[in-house]
């Protein structure tokens, strides 16, 4: 069944985009690296997007649905060292294996628009964007102190780096008994002013191989990303359809800081400070980090300048700049320096050396005691730090470590608080004391006063983001398009020579290309000399943040993308993929765009309209991994069970657990599908004569129709599959009670099969075909309901409460075989009083009295006052705002409860009576609107 459906597909060329549509629904899955084989990880993606494409097709839409493999990266240079063998091959075969894997689930992909990274007429585009980046200053290249794993043998950026709990070491536990959390570190303010310790040990480790990740200092080239850092993060705000856990991520990753910057006069030690010059002034292009030798000042960043006057020293990261001129005229300071910088961070604790250099306290005079600290974190603020002890967790630890005074400045409002400065500081707001004529101020006032008193304080924004390393010294990258040239510098290559292609690969430790001799001499495209290519690649990131925009215009030979063509179509319409790429990916494409748009490539600035975080497939309660050994292959239960299953058990943002018992649902579910079909095909057994029961049947095959197509609108697959299993069990009910009305119940199993299409398609297009479905079901219209629908969820909700009431009777009352049940609607007067309370002013609250009265002068012919006082006084108590119009005509309720007793006949074996009920009737006082009056005989 499955390939012959999909041969059929592929025959009429279903998926594949006409090229003249130029605003398609652009729907994705984040294109898969290829690791080898498919994992579930990677079905639950693409089956949320092929299901969301399927739909959209169903609604008339021009679908881009298209696939590609992000090729390049470490694990595959190091499966083919593994396999003696060379990256390129090792990744063809996973192509191939994975293309195939893809195609027999049957996911329905234009694969006219397939793209691969490691191919050359891909990757020639990524050192082509390179250099219109470069030619717009958005790269840079410069001595920097990166992260570097000794496993994968390269340097990784920032967002590369994770962090995880580590066991304590006494190398690493100092001052309190223990080296703060790096992850407080970077999320607060360089001065910490607010905060708290971390109680727990973290360790930075490389986000593949998991191996403790150290510094190292190196030439490497950067992606200015921080230009953007005020736009991306303002820009989130207006990425309503992502999820906000993604938004927090990126927000956090941004980490912008709202301060105020103060400068700090330093004195010249020695021979005095080496004005800096060339790479040594600012290692990452950043500003001077704080540091500006040529007026002998350094700037801090604070979030709490109230606190400076507990400021006892200062202090400096490693790789500051003033650490660095410090460093060339000590050598104690320089031993520490290299020291320091060739650790992780979580080694460093709160360690630090005092230097000869002093600070001048900007307000009081004093000099400071300056200290190159390993603490201080130069990818955040400036790098440079006031120490208040007192008052922040970091500064009291290395001052504690370091016998430095401790001095408060600011006491608790509350005077009955307790605070001891030896064991810890106190962070809170507060009164000012010894804090000069700022005195007995409050922390705010304070903050505010200082800034428009104080020359040497201004305001400052920060941001923790740090620019995007893109350099990897390992094989299977795209190269980078530069030479050096000792005459001329740096050289990107001429256009017309791209791509620099790789050449054949080499096994060897490090980074091969180093070693390759044909490849690394060249000549200068400059002067002709003799020069070096650059032998460092791009981190594969750069290879998916554009790739999208490859997928419009696939086979353009002069250009990366149509920017025509891109403009009209973006931004992608659907984008699905793991939230553990918030910052990785999406950070990184919602970069190139601005990049883009900015030299002129594009005009669209943010990539994604919709965004959804998929969820984890757990198994034992842990994710699936071949290291745990609890992976389930995608095929073991079949394609179509498998698609069904990761969409119906549970919304695509929320993990599940994979059981057996639930997949069997899955299967069943198909298999009652098609036993319908071919029930109804092979005996027929239907009559043309209409009976009222038949009426409710049609009705629910259109409030289905409609409660699925809202579902796959808000991609709740499980819930759409839900309303699935009722129609399917509603029919199959409704065959077994009488002979089913031939062109309702055939209706219903049509129905059926498009509604499934999107998430089982290969059933669907079986169903369709047995049925005699016009055409195939996936160019099918979305079905259409016959009736309005505008009130299908009232409608369903009485029928199904009024069938729990029924039942609910019976339980309590121990009725063990009913004779008879009768329904009682309630009388008019109630809906017309009840539709009084209903039709008001939004903010005109609802008042028993008011009510009364204004059914009076309507002229309701109502009972007596007294009924209606008891009524009015029911229905203000039982109904809240949102729910006084939810109720149907009296009509209404009446023809619908007749229409559906035949359930509770074919439920309790009885005769069912429907009547409305009259003024002297013993049940009128308990019927309501929405709410039938029930006896049970």
């Amino acid at each position: 069944m499955q390939e012959f459906w999909q041969y059929v597909w592929e025959r009429d060329e279903v998926y594949e985009l006409d090229p003249d549509v130029d605003d398609p629904t652009y729907v994705l899955g984040m294109f898969p690296y290829t690791s080898g084989t498919l994992h579930m990880g990677h079905v639950r993606n693409y089956a949320i997007t092929d299901a969301h494409a399927r739909y959209r097709r169903m609604c008339g839409d021009d679908v881009l649905h298209p696939m590609g493999w992000d090729a390049f990266g470490l694990p595959a240079e190091n499966a083919a060292y593994e396999r003696a063998s060379d990256p390129e091959s090792w990744t063809q075969a996973c192509i191939r294996r994975m293309r195939e894997e893809l195609e027999t689930m049957g996911f329905g992909y234009d694969w006219s628009r397939e793209i691969t990274t490691c191919e050359p007429d891909y990757y020639q585009w990524n050192q082509w964007l390179f250099k219109r980046l470069y030619e717009a200053g958005l790269v840079e290249y410069e001595a920097a102190s990166v992260n570097w794993c000794p496993d994968c043998e390269t340097v990784l950026a920032e967002a590369q780096v994770e962090e995880r709990e580590a066991e304590r070491s006494e190398a690493a536990t100092r001052a309190n008994g223990e080296a703060e959390g790096r992850e407080v570190e970077r999320s607060e303010t360089s001065d910490g002013a607010s905060g708290e310790a971390a109680s727990r040990e973290v360790e930075r480790v490389c986000w593949r191989c998991e191996t403790p990740v150290g510094r190292r200092e190196l030439d490497q080239w950067f992606f200015a990303i921080t230009d953007y850092a005020e736009e991306l993060h303002d820009a989130l705000e207006g990425l309503e359809e992502w999820p906000e856990g993604v938004r927090e991520i990126q927000r956090n990753w941004i980490g912008r800081q709202e301060g105020v910057r103060i400068a700090f006069e330093v004195s010249e030690p020695h021979d005095g400070l080496a004005e800096p010059s060339g790479d040594e002034a600012d290692p990452r292009g950043n500003g001077t980090q704080g540091s500006d030798a040529a007026d002998g000042t350094v700037d801090v960043f604070s979030t709490r300048p109230e606190t400076i006057y507990g400021a006892t020293y200062l202090a400096v990261s490693p790789g500051q700049d003033l650490a660095r001129e410090l460093a060339d005229a000590d050598e104690a300071v320089r031993e520490y320096v290299e020291t320091v910088r060739e650790r992780p961070p979580e080694a460093v604790g709160f360690s630090g050396i005092a230097t000869d250099a002093t600070a001048v306290h900007p307000l009081t005079g004093e000099e400071l005691p300056v200290y190159v600290a390993g603490y201080v974190l130069e990818d955040v603020g400036t790098g440079a730090v006031m120490g208040v002890p007192a008052h922040n967790e970091r500064d009291h630890a290395f001052a504690s470590e370091h016998g430095l005074p401790i001095e408060s400045v600011i006491t608790p409002k509350d005077a009955t608080v307790d605070v001891d400065l030896e064991d810890e500081p106190y962070t809170g707001e507060g009164i000012l004391e010894a804090s000069g004529e700022y005195d007995g101020l409050e922390s705010e006032t304070a903050r505010e006063r200082l800034l428009a008193d104080v020359a040497a304080i201004e305001e400052d924004v920060t941001y923790r983001l740090r620019d995007w390393l893109i350099s990897r010294q390992r094989y299977w990258g795209t190269p980078i398009p530069v030479v050096h040239c000792d005459d001329c510098g740096h050289v990107p290559v001429p256009d017309e020579e791209l791509p620099v292609e790789l050449p054949e690969f080499v096994h060897t430790t490090g980074n091969p290309l180093a070693e390759h001799e044909s490849f690394r001499h060249t000549e200068c495209p400059d002067c002709g000399g003799p020069a070096e290519r650059e032998t460092d690649t791009m981190d594969t990131f750069v290879d998916s943040s554009w790739y999208f925009l490859r997928f419009l215009s696939p086979d353009l030979e002069d250009a990366p993308f149509d920017a025509e063509l891109a403009n009209d179509a973006l931004p992608i319409d659907v984008y699905v993929g793991g939230d553990e790429h918030a910052v990785l990916h999406l950070l990184y494409i919602r970069f190139m765009m601005r990049a883009l748009a900015d030299i002129g490539l594009l005009e669209v600035r943010e990539p994604v309209e919709r965004l959804i975080s998929q969820g984890t497939v757990l198994y034992d309660g842990e994710k699936m991994s071949t290291s745990k050994g609890n992976v389930v292959a995608p095929l073991e239960y079949g394609a179509e069970t498998t698609r069904l299953f990761v969409l119906s058990a549970a919304h695509p943002e929320q993990d599940f657990e994979w059981t057996a018992n639930n997949v069997r649902g899955a299967y069943d579910l198909q298999q009652t599908l098609y036993g319908m079909a071919t029930e109804f095909v092979d005996e027929g057994q239907t009559r043309v004569e209409s009976e009222i029961h038949d009426e409710f049947v049609a009705r629910e095959i259109d409030r289905t129709i409609a409660a699925v197509a809202d579902e796959y609108e808000r991609f709740r697959f499980h819930r759409a599959a839900t309303e699935i299993q009722e129609l399917a069990r509603l029919l199959r009910r409704y065959r077994a009670y009488d002979r089913p009305h031939g062109e309702i119940y055939r209706r219903g199993l049509l129905t059926l099969a498009a509604l499934i299409a999107p998430m089982a398609p290969h059933l669907a297009e079986e169903l369709w075909n047995k049925l005699r479905g016009d055409g195939l079901v996936v160019e099918a219209d979305w079905p259409e309901p016959e009736a309005d629908v505008a009130d299908y969820a009232t409608e369903r909700r009485f029928v199904e409460t009024t069938l729990e009431d029924v039942r609910d009777i019976v339980d309590v009352a121990a009725i063990d075989e009913p004779a008879r049940i009768e329904l009682v609607v309630a009388p008019e007067w109630k809906y017309r009083v009840a539709e009084l309370a209903a039709d008001r002013a939004d903010d005109e609250p609802i008042e028993g009295d008011a009510i009364v009265e204004r059914a009076q002068t309507a002229g309701i012919d109502v009972p007596d006052r007294e009924t209606l006082g008891t009524f009015v006084g029911d229905l203000v108590e039982r109904t809240t705002r949102s729910g006084l119009d939810q109720f149907l005509p009296a009509g209404d309720e009446r023809a619908i409860l007749e229409r559906t007793s035949w359930l509770l006949t074919d439920e309790f074996d009885v005769d069912v009576v429907v009547r409305r009920a009259t003024d002297d009737d013993d049940l009128a006082a308990k019927a309501r609107p929405g709410k039938p009056a029930i006896r049970i005989d």
